[in-house]
């Protein structure tokens, strides 16, 4: 495999030969020397069409522990805000000599269309585009349920028999979407909570259940409740009556945190909205994934990054 566009494209072998390359990554962070020299010679570009903290910092770290050349570009204050096409882009940095393009874009698709149009030859890596995807997101909060249930006896170990439930805004979240294919394949059983405005018209093909009652969920004793953001920025209609409201009925507060089982995790891919979608002792507690999550961020994307461009080993 030469690009990582997408969960649904990988088997589950493929799957898990990432998650146990993240753990030597990971071992690689509590050397004193935190870098390897596999990629040295590589040229690794950071193209970024959205703000982002989490996921731009992981990939530049990820990137120079494993000596890569590194690139950072941002849409703003460069040629795409004069107008500059993703197919001029693109062709500027073939012309530079990019091995990796990290793309993040608001349009769902993009990363696909550099990878299949030919404009260059770069293995492609989808940090998120639109309401698609996000596949390294997933990746890493499968490695934080792995390692949560594991321990360091997690190498070639599955998510098989946990149960996970997603709450929130599922309609804008590309988490979610890749969330729902990758734990699926790695054997979980997911199901879906959220307002009726903020599911997808139409999952009968997703390996899911879905429901409206958060209640209900926390009470099915689920081993994971992944809490997602509030997308306002891709909202452009009313879709749940107030913040208030929200937090009631759907946000994981002291109360539903309390009839948790104390080995429950709550995660969060961030940035967490406090007091809506989640409260701070939720966010806080010792079942929370949240700072887990980032640290592991940097391994698994160390991971993909090797596979694709060592030449040693293929997705």
């Amino acid at each position: 495999m030469r690009h990582l566009l997408s969960t649904r494209d990988l088997s589950r072998d493929e799957a898990i030969q990432i998650l146990d390359v993240a753990e030597d990554m990971a071992d690689v962070a509590n050397r004193e020397v935190k870098k390897l020299p596999t990629l040295r010679g590589k040229t690794v570009i950071n193209l970024f069409f959205e703000d982002s903290t989490r996921t731009r910092t992981s990939f530049e770290l990820a990137a120079k522990r494993l000596s890569a050349d590194l690139v950072n570009f941002s849409a703003k204050g460069s040629s795409v805000s004069k107008g500059e096409s993703l197919k001029d882009t693109a062709q500027t940095l073939a012309a530079v000599g990019a091995d990796a393009v990290v793309i993040r874009h608001a349009s769902s698709g993009a990363p696909q269309t550099l990878a299949t149009s030919g404009w260059i030859d770069a293995a492609v890596l989808n940090a998120g585009d639109g309401t698609h995807e996000h596949p390294t997101q997933a990746l890493l909060d499968a490695f934080t349920m792995r390692r949560r249930l594991h321990g360091a006896a997690s190498r070639g170990k599955s998510l098989d028999g946990l149960t996970v439930t997603i709450v929130g805004d599922i309609l804008h979240s590309r988490v979610a979407r890749s969330n729902v294919w990758l734990l699926d394949t790695l054997g979980a059983t997911v199901r879906l909570v959220a307002p009726a405005t903020l599911l997808p018209a139409d999952i009968s093909t997703w390996p899911v259940t879905a429901g409206f009652d958060l209640d209900d969920a926390v009470d099915a004793d689920p081993d994971v409740v992944m809490m997602l953001r509030i997308q306002a920025e891709r909202m452009h209609a009313a879709f749940f009556p107030n913040a208030r409201e929200y937090s009631r009925q759907w946000g994981l507060g002291d109360e539903r945190l309390a009839r948790l089982r104390p080995d429950t995790m709550v995660m969060h891919p961030g940035p967490m909205n406090r007091g809506l979608e989640i409260s701070a002792n939720a966010a806080d507690s010792s079942r929370s994934t949240v700072l887990e999550q980032v640290a592991n961020g940097v391994s698994v994307r160390m991971a993909v990054l090797y596979l694709l461009l060592s030449g040693s080993a293929e997705l």
